[in-house]
């Protein structure tokens, strides 16, 4: 019997500048997870714990945490973007351009900017993009860039 298994990630040759990768399948913010992400990264502000507290403030509900957002972006592209990184080398322009809450479900889609191979090893590359996230109605609430550095394909 043979056994095929899909490629996790991508190498270095697999991007060009200007494609757009969209990341499946997404994911619903539950309870649990805006909770054990307030406790473990130890932000407690009411507006992401407290329904009543949330309730009263702007947006009349409870808010994810902006970070739970983000690190979960980054998960989700995880496979497509840097399954084969050696490194991420820098993030930049993080923007939360929405709210999120609880029950939303984030879906994110990747363009690749640049593709460089490193100048002093051989092996590796640079691959700069820019994902954007966006809720379960198709509005942006997060944007962010970053550079990661990939292996290339040993022939």
């Amino acid at each position: 019997m043979k056994i095929i298994q899909g490629e996790f990630g991508r190498y270095l040759e697999d991007f060009e500048a200007g494609m757009i990768i969209k990341h499946w399948p997404g994911k619903t913010i539950t309870e649990s997870d805006n909770n054990l992400f307030s406790l473990l990264t130890m932000n407690h502000h009411p507006v992401h714990i407290d329904q009543y507290y949330a309730s009263n403030e702007q947006h009349g509900k409870v808010l994810v945490v902006g970070t739970l957002v983000f690190s979960l972006t980054v998960g989700l592209t995880v496979r497509d973007i840097s399954g084969k990184a050696i490194a991420n080398l820098n993030y930049s322009e993080v923007l939360h351009k929405g709210p999120v809450h609880i029950g939303d479900t984030l879906y994110a889609e990747t363009e690749v900017l640049d593709v460089r191979p490193s100048k002093s090893k051989q092996d590796r590359g640079v691959v700069k993009v820019t994902t954007k996230t966006f809720n379960q109605n198709e509005e942006l609430v997060l944007l962010f860039t970053r550079e990661v550095l990939v292996k290339r394909r040993l022939k």
